[in-house]
């Protein structure tokens, strides 16, 4: 039963009155309403706080109107029968600081306990007497006023919860040990309400901790540091080997305000242990024994059964030349010069028969100086790429680290089956989970590189073979990026294969619901950065990474999960390392991520989270979704046919109905007023003609459900991209959403100008791996369990993989119909001779990128300074993009100089499928012509470009980028 006072009531009117002034009140449903008031609908409802309950002394209940004093009586004993409401399985109430309890929950005349037991032997007792099996009962009394303001900051969701003070006298910490619940009782004792605690907030009140956390290494000794305030014991379990036997020492871990420790002597290095805390468990209601690897481990044994104990400074760790790695590191003037492509580790070479097979799919592959893949990698950092971006490498669930457990497939066999058929994506899914495949989103560890990819899982192999894939990379001319995975893990609880952080502190390192439930929207265990210890989690590891490992940048996933405090003390933490102190400049190190708001963080629902529109001014980029979207058409959750601008919206239509000609005329209008923000770096105050004509701020551009497209106040804050590892490839995407009857050739073409888009754009331009090659994953959407097969890797340009068969039918079977009939049409296949001119396009267009800083401006003012879009409003050429960057000129007053050699460049993107001319008074007697990179390739089309100086006219071929560009005269000559 529950506490009357805390439901809503309503009284309804009769016609009887106890007396002249006063009405008879009659129970309806749990709801009662006044009937002195005047008449009300049935849907107009009081809340019980309009009345106010008043116990004679015959025990006669009286309820007084607050509004217009109205009182009715009745007998105590007769009073509303009102269901009881509450379960200690759930954890409604919060702790949120030493002193406060927060709770929805009001009481009235009534009375509020907490109740703790050490055994866990809470249960409510059968009749309205409360909770039974405490250890300790005490009474919480009433707060005035609302919750503190610092609490309302962190915890944003209960800001309207009733306060409960802890009396002082209490042994906090010695109760966040135990079994913890709330009940309320009404004026006559009877229990109303009960629930379990959420923990976080009085945790960080009285637990935050900055010491050392994991294995300290010192000359002869090893030191263990746990953070576990609410275990009531702590061991660890010493073994000589990485799995089975049994521990040849077990000590127990003394505590001192919530960290545990133990010392052991230096002969551990090389050892393992496994922690095993007993500790209340929310999720079982039970004092559980966890066995768990340790949070902060530096090293594992294969699939994380026990932490390695591992010194990363040991010399025999690193590769030769470690040390003055910072120092061999790629020029890196600004992040603006930043350039990204996506890679998966395994992707990379798994498919290479140019690798040694012993190295394939693993770290060492990067290693490999003349492999086919070593040489494509080269050819883009030539062509200026500078970062590559690897998608998870930490520890992950769904692929074992040893490799002797995987099954394969026979792919010989497979490559005789029709290119439409259903029998590749059997046989993959079969195994799809005991494969070699996954692309990682799966954290178990954040720590530690992932075995799998290691030649040997166990021991410190993993560490000294991550090391030489850096260092590779770098002297390759590439830095990078690790995809970083902060805003979930992949199991939870006491009992599962891969919970760790839910093991040392249950309920903490999780989000939780209003009921006390695990958020899952992120996919599954969202993790809570609001709290300090998560949040110093997260920095801890991105410190590891960044001095132990000297990566370069961080691509944070669901970035919007996490909140902007964390990510802006991460940045701070980060740019704080020296090459004198730490061995890396952290000023170089560039953090970006996915900054979409959804879920139970949206709209700051949980405290300002590193959304799109929180993040600016903060130097963190995140992904721009409008370009790509615009650029493509629809979304990756709209219809697969929805054109875009390169795609063939309104001038080449594919069967979709879009609605009528004058919608799609204006759709067409709408998505290039978002692609010429984008290109804008997609500033939030830069000022462009719209196509209606009017000036108008890129915040003031909005998309179709009426979010401005501008959100960012510099170019580094912007992330532009076609495609990612997420949703189908940019080729596949063209092969869907392009007019069926089109050839090949122009697919191609299609496919070169979306990604010139992105390499022309100011702010930070991104690639997924095989852009550049056509890459198609038979039209999987998402292909993050779909093993080798689907998505393979050509480097020797024989194939782009198209014609897999269909895809998996978990996440693609609704597209089969429209996917079946192109996968089974030849025309639809590239030959060698298409993936090579995608690339040689691809190299050209990263050359052009380079060329000139003006490309690559690295203000927001500069961009407003020196940007144009010259066919904009009313009379614009539908499809058709025209940009000018303008330079100064050394001397003269205005812009600043900035490029030796162009002082005006002028691209034009004609996605039509056919030539097109346009004319611009404004660049009318301008010396421009074709840029020497485009009329040097090997693209005849591009070169039949033409500018007329007298005119001012650009003839520009069909579905084609052309970039034009005024030299400097310099000492008379041109140059």
């Amino acid at each position: 039963m529950h506490d009357l006072l805390s439901t809503p009531l309503t009284v309804l009117p009769t016609t009887t009155p106890l007396s002249p002034n006063h009405h008879k009140y009659k129970l309806t449903s749990s709801r009662w309403r006044c009937s002195s008031s005047p008449p009300l609908s049935p849907l107009r409802l009081f809340s019980v706080s309009r009345f106010r309950p008043e116990i004679d002394h015959h025990r006669h209940l009286k309820w007084r109107c607050c509004r217009c004093s109205a009182k009715t009586a009745m007998n105590a004993e007769e009073a509303p029968s009102v269901q009881f409401q509450g379960s200690l399985s759930n954890a409604r109430a919060c702790w949120v600081s030493k002193s406060v309890i927060a709770w929805n929950v009001e009481i009235g005349s009534g009375s509020c306990y907490l109740y703790c037991s050490r055994t866990a032997s809470l249960v409510l007792s059968g009749d309205d007497d409360g909770i039974e099996g405490f250890d300790l009962r005490i009474k919480l009394e009433p707060g005035k006023g609302k919750l503190p303001a610092n609490i309302v900051a962190k915890f944003p969701h209960i800001q309207d919860y009733r306060v409960y003070s802890v009396p002082d006298n209490v042994d906090v910490k010695s109760l966040l040990k135990c079994q913890l619940a709330v009940a309320s009782f009404d004026f006559d004792g009877k229990c109303r309400n009960a629930t379990g605690l959420q923990l976080p907030g009085v945790l960080d009140d009285l637990f935050s901790y900055v010491g050392p956390l994991g294995a300290v290494f010192s000359s002869n000794r090893i030191s263990l540091y746990l953070w576990a305030p609410t275990a009531q014991a702590v061991s660890a379990s010493i073994y000589r080997d990485p799995s089975g036997g049994y521990p040849f020492e077990t000590v127990r871990l003394k505590e001192f305000n919530g960290v545990w420790s133990a010392n052991g002597p230096g002969s551990w290095e090389g050892c393992y242990y496994v922690y095993e805390v007993l500790v209340y468990h929310p999720s079982t209601m039970r004092v559980e024994k966890c066995c768990a690897s340790d949070p902060y481990a530096r090293g594992l044994s294969s699939d994380a059964r026990r932490t390695f104990l591992v010194n990363l400074d040991q010399d025999d760790l690193k590769p030769e030349g470690w040390n003055s790695l910072a120092d061999e590191k790629p020029v890196l003037s600004s992040f603006s010069e930043i350039s990204i492509y996506e890679l998966h580790i395994r992707d990379f070479s798994a498919n290479d028969q140019t690798v040694n097979p012993d190295l394939r799919g693993g770290y060492l592959a990067f290693t490999s100086e003349d492999s086919a893949g070593i040489r494509h990698l080269k050819k883009l950092s030539d062509a200026g790429l500078t970062h590559v971006h690897l998608l998870p490498t930490f520890q992950f669930a769904g692929v074992a680290d040893e490799k002797d457990k995987w099954k394969t497939l026979d792919t010989g066999a497979l490559v005789t089956l029709p290119p439409d058929s259903d029998e590749q994506q059997d046989q993959v899914t079969a195994i799809k989970d005991e494969d070699g495949y996954n692309w990682g989103y799966n954290p178990v560890l954040w720590g530690v590189p992932k075995g799998s990819y290691a030649s040997i899982p166990n021991g410190s192999c993993r560490t000294l073979e991550f090391r030489k894939m850096v260092q590779a990379l770098n002297r390759m001319g590439l830095r990078v990026v690790l995809d970083v995975v902060y805003n979930h893990l992949h199991e939870n609880g006491p009992h599962d294969y891969n919970s760790v952080l839910d093991k040392v502190v249950p309920g903490y390192y999780l989000r939780l619901n209003p009921d006390g439930f695990i958020e899952n929207s992120t996919c599954v265990n969202n993790t809570a950065s609001e709290h300090f210890m998560v949040e110093r989690l997260i920095i801890d590891d991105l410190l590891c990474w960044a001095i132990n490992y000297k990566v370069d940048g961080f691509r944070f996933d669901l970035m919007g999960h996490i909140m902007k405090s964390t990510m802006v003390k991460a940045h701070h933490t980060l740019h704080s390392l020296s090459k004198e102190k730490n061995g890396v400049d952290g000023s170089e190190i560039y953090m970006y991520g996915e900054g979409w708001d959804f879920g139970e963080v949206a709209k700051n629902g949980r405290g300002i989270n590193a959304s799109q529109f929180n993040l600016h001014g903060t130097n963190i980029g995140s992904f721009n979704d409008r370009i790509r979207d615009a650029v493509l058409g629809g979304s990756p959750f709209g219809h697969p046919l929805q054109q875009g601008f390169a795609t063939g919206l309104s001038f080449q239509p594919n069967g979709h109905d879009h609605g009528a000609k004058s919608v799609v005329h204006n759709m067409l209008a709408t998505l290039q007023d978002h692609i010429q923000v984008g290109m804008a770096a997609n500033l939030r105050d830069f000022v462009l003609t719209s196509h209606q004509g009017v000036e108008v701020k890129g915040s003031e551009v909005l998309t179709h459900d009426g979010l401005p497209v501008g959100y960012a106040s510099c170019p580094t804050e912007t992330i532009n991209y076609v495609s990612a590892h997420d949703n189908e490839t940019l080729f596949d995407n063209i092969s869907l959403k392009a007019a069926i009857g089109i050839s090949i050739d122009e697919r191609c073409r299609i496919n070169h100008l979306a990604s010139s888009i992105i390499a022309f754009s100011q702010g930070i331009p991104f690639f997924h791996c095989g852009d550049e090659i056509l890459r198609s994953k038979s039209f999987d959407r998402d292909s993050y369990n779909s093993g080798d097969w689907f998505n393979r890797l050509d480097f020797s340009y024989e194939s782009n993989n198209w014609g897999a068969g269909l895809p998996p039918k978990e996440k693609n079977e609704n597209n089969w119909p429209l996917i079946k009939p192109r996968l089974a049409d030849p025309s639809f296949k590239p030959c060698r001779t298409h993936i090579m001119t995608a690339l040689e396009n691809f190299c050209t267009n990263l050359r052009i990128r380079y060329s000139s800083p003006l490309f690559r401006l690295r203000t927001a003012n500069a961009i407003q300074e020196r940007v144009r879009f010259l066919n904009t409003g009313p009379s614009r050429i539908p499809g058709v993009i025209v940009m000018s960057i303008e330079d100064g000129h050394e001397g003269m007053p205005g812009l600043a100089q900035l490029d030796p050699i162009f002082s005006y460049i002028v691209i034009l993107f004609n996605a039509l499928p056919s030539e097109v001319s346009f004319i611009s008074p404004v660049l009318r007697a301008r010396n421009l012509q074709l840029h020497p990179m485009q009329l040097s390739s090997s693209d005849e089309l591009v070169k039949k470009s033409i500018y007329e100086v007298s005119s001012g006219s650009f003839t520009v071929p069909q579905r084609t980028t052309s970039v034009f560009v005024a030299r400097r005269i310099l000492l008379g000559l041109n140059h």
